[in-house]
């Protein structure tokens, strides 16, 4: 019933097109001529405003046609699509209707009023993450009027409190230059009776390329069970499948826990995890720990959030690598144009593991820049700069202890215009580099991926 009746508010603020189509005389233009035989020639707007008119007026039949003519114009393409919407909805074919305002956002996604006429369709058909997208990005307006942004925010809060479960998915092939993760040296120096002894790497030690087929499922439950109290469930996994199985690598992680929603505008949530790696055919590492979070929406535009993650490795491969790893994250999203995001943060890591030779201290900042261009093309570009430093010197390379400097960037172009049973193309190039004062752990590391992604 909540879900009823902020919806009916929000149909109320979002009149029908017709409300801001051209001002027509009382009666349409066929009322007028209904008692005699009449002929009439109409600008392309005046029949724009006419077809509105029809339409409100729920004269489906009658305003069918004279769509059809709109069609012919091509410097009304948007509107006429926009009609064409308006008259599915009114008709009860929202998924028609949805397909209109899609294609207007595909060649202009900075229609906010489509956008929001896309998501009324969404939550007709039941889609509500959908539908919530839609009118979070409908929220990012900063001339929405204020009545109207208000309601958004009680439809999506509804929404928040009804959707019990997301689904994403993706499927492809990677070419990448280190599939292994080693170092491009040819060549490092150890101590050894207190000289430098250089010691030329085996082929086995050294970074090898590759293309393996790549694979990531991502899904969650939020159930309510009480008042501003929702239980969390969410379960990430990734595959990296290579000729033969040295080189294979699956991750999974599941967690579980609550959220409670602090303010119409904050929230918190705790959570168990537990996390496993299998490496070559085996299980490498397990991890068990918690993690917190949490956000607050500062305006419609902008947003922050932290979150603590601490958990517990059994390192299986070496006991030296068993002990704690925690990390702090702060990041800042801003809207910086309707279908734009950018962001920012720092982080803070700590792994304090039973060798001291690999326990560290990290400390990185964090951005990124993304959204939705015209024609249905969504992209995103990130990166990462963070500096490490290790606790105890490996003496068999260096008296000092060893210090890195740690880069990467990404970058996803995507097409949501193209589907194929609901997936869509995407292409996405990394690159992580580690530069090291032992030039063992130095390496560099390019990957690409073409696959196929669908978000339920």
């Amino acid at each position: 019933m909540r879900l009823l009746a902020a919806f009916a508010l929000w149909a109320a603020l979002l009149a029908p097109a017709a409300a801001g189509a051209q001002s027509l005389p009382t009666g349409s233009l066929l009322d007028q001529c209904h008692a005699e035989t009449c002929k009439a020639r109409l600008t392309p707007d005046q029949l724009l405003g006419e077809t509105a008119r029809l339409i409100e007026a729920k004269r489906f039949d009658e305003a069918r046609p004279m769509l059809a003519a709109l069609a012919a114009v091509p410097a009304l393409k948007l509107e006429t699509r926009y009609l064409s919407g308006q008259l599915a909805a009114a008709q009860g074919q929202h998924s028609a209707a949805a397909d209109f305002y899609m294609a207007i956002l595909a060649d202009d996604p900075s229609q906010t009023r489509v956008r929001l006429e896309l998501g009324r369709e969404m939550l007709a058909l039941g889609k509500y993450q959908s539908a919530d997208k839609q009118f979070r990005l409908a929220e990012q307006t900063d001339d929405l009027p204020e009545d109207v942004a208000r309601t958004i925010r009680s439809v999506r809060d509804v929404i928040r409190a009804r959707r019990a479960w997301r689904l994403d998915l993706d499927f492809g092939i990677a070419p990448d230059s280190n599939i292994n993760n080693a170092t491009s040296v040819d060549r490092v120096n150890i101590n050894f009776g207190g000289w430098q002894l250089p010691l030329t790497l085996d082929a086995q030690a050294k970074a090898r390329s590759g293309t393996g087929q790549t694979a990531s499922v991502s899904g969650g439950l939020r159930l309510p069970v009480a008042e501003r109290v929702s239980a969390l469930v969410d379960l990430d996994s990734s595959a990296n499948n290579y000729a033969g199985a040295t080189f294979d690598d699956v991750q999974a992680q599941a967690a579980a826990g609550a959220e409670y929603r602090i303010s119409e505008s904050a929230s918190v949530s705790l959570q168990a995890l537990n996390a496993q790696r299998w490496y070559g055919g085996r299980l490498v590492t397990s991890q068990f720990g918690i993690k917190a979070g949490f956000q607050v929406r500062l305006s419609n535009t902008q947003q922050i959030g932290v979150q603590l993650d601490t958990r517990k490795t059994d390192a299986r491969f070496d006991g030296s690598y068993d002990g704690w790893q925690t990390g702090l994250y702060a990041t800042y999203e801003r809207a910086v144009s309707k279908s734009l995001v950018a962001s920012g943060g720092l982080f803070a890591r700590r792994d304090a593991l039973v060798a001291k030779v690999y326990s560290s201290r990290e400390l990185g900042v964090i951005a990124g820049f993304g959204g939705e261009l015209p024609h249905g093309i969504t992209f995103g570009i990130s990166g990462t700069a963070s500096r490490a430093v290790y606790d105890m010197p490996m003496t068999i390379f260096s008296n000092d202890p060893r210090k890195d400097w740690g880069y990467s960037a990404r970058a996803t172009l995507g097409n949501r215009s193209i589907r194929l049973w609901g997936f869509s193309p995407q292409l996405s190039a990394s690159y992580t580099r580690t530069s090291s004062t032992l030039p063992y752990f130095a390496n560099d590391r390019l990957r690409f991926k073409f696959a196929v992604a669908r978000y339920f």
